[in-house]
């Protein structure tokens, strides 16, 4: 009886558990220099000493994904032939550097486990961090009829058909060309209304309206506006769907869907009417891979409670798709009120949910700054062990093959996968009968040297984020 006992806890032991799961990512802004490059005009050694910073510290952190801005105004910060580049870049609108920002970024992020999304603006044309003209093939030079000015930015007309063609194109382009895990948009549609003398100063669309008139359409102004959205959001999804299935699709939009919902919420802006986002339909027809609402605001501030938001958008989840809140982790830099190491934390510790399962950070520098201790309180908090991105098993729920490997001592012998979709090898290691996620590494032809003894697994995860089967070694 005992040995049978023994021999059952043994197995048990031999077989590692599923690894957990939880989306943990931070934004990258390069709008304005936010995040990176940290200014215009450094050199290309500079540029690229400084992502590695980003990605090496996002491993460090446990995290295992990174959102690129690679469009903040139609603009680009990697090699297109549909825009220039990026003034934030050179400090100098269409001037490039001699490498492929985006190219490198994939390639480093991979190398450290970590998913790369690429994040764009859809219809923002100019910023006024930007110094200097704009490039003369900007959309905003090319096509000024329909690129307004609005307060102080350009804004590319939604209702437009040549800038719905454009945006989309770029987004294609990008998902064509490179190895991407997901492309990302924010929560910029309609411009944030502008005031001026306490007026909401209207959006220069009458031509575009007028002209939809004219050709028989009878929406009103407002509904227009969101179908107008509404249908660009749609063609993004099933456009990347029929390229590559498993590049997932990201909305970041305003936190709150409409002020009073739920009740109690109150807003200072109605995304519905004043950005035409109807973020509620986009979730609920599952136009979309993942939902990142921006709720910006601490656990106690009752009339935008973070719980509170963060269970209206659980219950509103019909297509069961991620739901992965962004925090405003940048509030740490500003000495804000209730704003603390502590709350990060806590609000993190509120989407341990299965019907959440993740959360992404504004922005990378709160956590290159370590402000307030942000980063001691994630490693021996919510952070400190490893986590897999959740897979999304409406995209595809195959397992891929079990890796063949080989030990040799401390070191793994992993073959590269013989098929196309593996994305990462997953390594556990087994340690007084306890199991952890130790390394993610790049599912390529690889040795890798693994630190202490006992037993160790290698799991080969696809690019939706299936697990095989381990590959267990004594």
């Amino acid at each position: 009886m005992l040995s049978a006992i023994i021999a059952t806890t043994l197995m048990a032991q031999a077989t590692p558990p599923p690894i957990e799961r939880e989306f943990r990512a931070a934004w990258v802004a390069t709008v304005d220099n936010i995040d990176w490059p940290t200014k215009p005009g450094l050199s290309s050694d500079q540029q690229q000493l400084e992502m590695v910073k980003i990605l090496d510290r996002a491993q460090k952190l446990n995290m295992n994904a990174i959102i690129f801005q690679i469009r903040p105004s139609a603009d680009a910060l990697y090699r297109s032939k549909l825009e220039p580049w990026s003034y934030f870049l050179s400090g100098e609108a269409g001037k490039g550097p001699d490498y492929d920002p985006l190219e490198f970024a994939i390639k480093e992020a991979h190398k450290r486990g970590l998913e790369l999304h690429v994040w764009f603006n859809p219809y923002r044309a100019f910023h006024p961090a930007q110094k200097g003209p704009i490039a003369t093939d900007h959309i905003a030079n090319t096509h000024k009829d329909i690129v307004p000015t609005y307060g102080s930015f350009r804004w590319m007309d939604p209702g437009a058909k040549a800038i719905q063609d454009r945006s989309f194109n770029v987004f294609m382009d990008v998902v064509d060309r490179y190895d991407v895990d997901g492309i990302h948009i924010d929560d910029y549609f309609y411009p944030y209304p502008v005031r001026e003398s306490g007026k909401v100063v209207p959006f220069p669309d009458a031509k575009t309206y007028s002209a939809y008139r004219q050709s028989g359409g009878t929406l009103g102004l407002s509904d227009w506006r969101r179908k107008n959205v509404d249908d660009f959001i749609e063609r993004v999804y099933k456009g990347l769907k029929q390229r590559k299935s498993w590049v997932k699709f990201g909305i970041s939009p305003f936190g709150i869907y409409r002020p009073g919902i739920p009740q109690g919420i109150t807003a200072g802006v109605d995304q519905y009417e004043d950005l035409s986002a109807d973020a509620l339909k986009w979730w609920q027809e599952g136009w979309l891979d993942y939902f990142t609402p921006q709720l910006y605001w601490p656990i106690e501030q009752t009339p935008q409670s973070f719980p509170v938001l963060l269970d209206y958008w659980k219950s509103t989840n019909a297509k069961k798709r991620h739901l992965w809140p962004g925090l405003f982790t940048s509030r740490l830099g500003e000495n804000a009120p209730n704003w603390d190491a502590k709350q990060v934390v806590r609000q993190i510790q509120l989407t341990h949910d299965p019907a959440v399962g993740g959360a992404v950070h504004f922005s990378m520098k709160a956590l290159l700054n370590d402000w307030k201790g942000l980063n001691a309180a994630l490693l021996e908090g919510p952070y400190q062990e490893r986590k897999l991105v959740p897979a999304s098993p409406w995209l595809d729920a195959k397992a891929p093959p079990t890796p063949t490997v080989k030990r040799e001592g401390s070191i793994l012998i992993i073959e590269k996968p013989a098929v196309s979709d593996g994305r990462f090898f997953a390594i556990q290691q087994e340690v007084a009968g306890t199991w952890k996620l130790v390394k993610v590494v790049e599912a390529v032809g690889q040795s890798v040297v693994m630190r202490g003894s006992g037993t160790f697994a290698v799991s080969l995860i696809d690019r939706v984020g299936n697990a095989s089967a381990p590959r267990v070694l004594p």
